[in-house]
C-alpha cells in the first residue's frame, strides 16, 4: 500500500530555480554583461555543481558585491513566487486519506522552511530531509532513505515528486515510485527512469496515483 508522499522543493513546489537564474540575469543585465542562461540551466538540480557564476565579469570585479546584488534581485523575485499547480490539492488529499508527508531537498533547511512558511505549507510536512542531514545529496538516494527510515517504510510504499533528472534518479535509487514534473529550467532533463511523467501535478489526483502504483506493486 502507498503510505507516504515525498516532495522535492525547488522547482516542484515553487519555481525558485527560475527566480534564482533570473536574479543572476538581472545582475548581468544591470552591468551590461552577457548572460549565458544555458550554463546556469545545467546547474539546476545539482547540489555540488561547481562553476563561477560571475565568470563573464572582469577578473577584478567584486564578486561579493555582485552576490549581494543577486540576493537583492532574488528577494524581489521571491515575492512573486506561488505554489505550483496541483501541489496544494495533493497535500489536501494526503491529509484527508491520511498519508504521511515529507520533504526531500538538496537545499538547506533555512531555505525550505522559510519558503514553506511563507506559503502556509510548513505544517503540512511531518518530516523535512534537507542537504545538511545526509552525507551525499541527490542523485545519491540518501535523502529518500532518510525519509523512509524516519517513517519506517519501504521504497514501494511511498511516491516521490521531482522536477529534475538528479532528483528523480535519487528517488528511483531508493525504490520509490517517482512522478517527474519538469519546469522551465528542467524541460531538457532526461526522465526515462521515472515511473510517470506529467506536465503539471494538476494533471492527476492522489487517488489516480495510488491506484496506478498499487496495481503495479
Amino acid at each position: 500500500m502507498i503510505r507516504a508522499l515525498v516532495f522535492d522543493f525547488d522547482g516542484l513546489i515553487a519555481d525558485t530555480e527560475s527566480a534564482l537564474i533570473n536574479a543572476y540575469a538581472d545582475v548581468h543585465r544591470a552591468h551590461g554583461v552577457t548572460f549565458d542562461r544555458e550554463l546556469f540551466l545545467r546547474s539546476v538540480g545539482h547540489a555540488d555543481y561547481a562553476f563561477d557564476p560571475w565568470h563573464a565579469f572582469e577578473k577584478r570585479s567584486d564578486r561579493a558585491a555582485l552576490e549581494e546584488e543577486r540576493r537583492r534581485f532574488n528577494r524581489q523575485r521571491d515575492l512573486e513566487l506561488a505554489v505550483l499547480p496541483g501541489v496544494a490539492a495533493l497535500l489536501d488529499a494526503a491529509r484527508d486519506r491520511p498519508l504521511r508527508v515529507a520533504l526531500a531537498s538538496n537545499s538547506p533547511h533555512d531555505h525550505c522552511e522559510r519558503h514553506l512558511a511563507n506559503f502556509g505549507l510548513l505544517d503540512r510536512f511531518e518530516f523535512l530531509a534537507c542537504r545538511e542531514d545526509v552525507a551525499l545529496p541527490k542523485p545519491a538516494p540518501d535523502l529518500y532513505r532518510l525519509v523512509l527510515t524516519e517513517f519506517g517504510l519501504r521504497g514501494h510504499e511511498a511516491i516521490a515528486f521531482e522536477d529534475s533528472h538528479t532528483g528523480s534518479l535519487a528517488a528511483r535509487r531508493a525504490n520509490l515510485w517517482t512522478v517527474a514534473v519538469a519546469n522551465p529550467s528542467t524541460a531538457h532533463h532526461d526522465f526515462a527512469h521515472a515511473s510517470l511523467k506529467l506536465p503539471t501535478l494538476a494533471e492527476t489526483t492522489l487517488e489516480t496515483l495510488v491506484s496506478l502504483f498499487e496495481k503495479q506493486a
